[in-house]
């Protein structure tokens, strides 16, 4: 039975670990998409690392936009799709313009091309017979940014991740390691 699993929390908070074992434990072929674009000698070496962490296995698809079309091109025989991540999506959409330019852009220019994004990336996970599993960093809980751009940044990965929340089956909250179910909401 294919379902979606949205996972969410802070940096450092297990959200991949606990992505992959999902993906190993809701069986069948793996279509493994990393968003992550290697900007800097570091990231490369993050990127590098998280290859190794992966089993051989499984597919991986590396792509920094129009993840939906993407995943329906190379789906393959993959009966689970694990996406890691879409904080490094809204940033890579942010990525297309220079600072200056970001400065002037109109928020509703912005928003609509994350609201795109990530509604194909919705229809994706409706239209195709496979569980997914969707990583993202949860960012509204530490201070305001101080600028306008990382501002627009924050609250448009809340509207992405309260979208994926809506249509996800299943929401963890990752603390300290610790994966917190939250939808479905717990009855006590």
């Amino acid at each position: 039975m294919k379902k979606a699993i949205l996972i969410i929390g802070g940096a450092r908070s297990g959200k991949s670990r606990f992505a992959q074992e999902l993906g190993r434990k809701l069986g069948g072929a793996v279509l493994f998409v990393a968003t992550a674009e290697a900007g800097d000698p570091e990231m490369c070496q993050r990127i590098e690392e998280h290859r190794k962490e992966r089993p051989a296995a499984w597919h991986t698809l590396e792509v920094t936009c129009h993840v939906g079309n993407r995943i329906k091109q190379e789906i393959g025989e993959a009966q689970v799709v694990v996406v890691d991540c879409v904080t490094l999506l809204v940033s890579n959409i942010f990525s297309q313009y220079n600072d200056q330019t970001l400065e002037r852009i109109e928020e509703s220019v912005l928003e609509e091309q994350v609201m795109a994004e990530i509604s194909k990336l919705v229809e994706c996970m409706r239209k195709i017979d496979a569980s997914f599993v969707i990583v993202s960093n949860e960012i509204g809980l530490g201070l305001v940014p101080t600028t306008r751009v990382g501002r627009l940044y924050r609250d448009l990965l809340g509207k992405a991740n309260q979208m994926l929340a809506q249509c996800a089956d299943e929401v963890y909250l990752m603390v300290a390691g610790l994966p917190v179910k939250i939808k479905p909401l717990v009855e006590l």
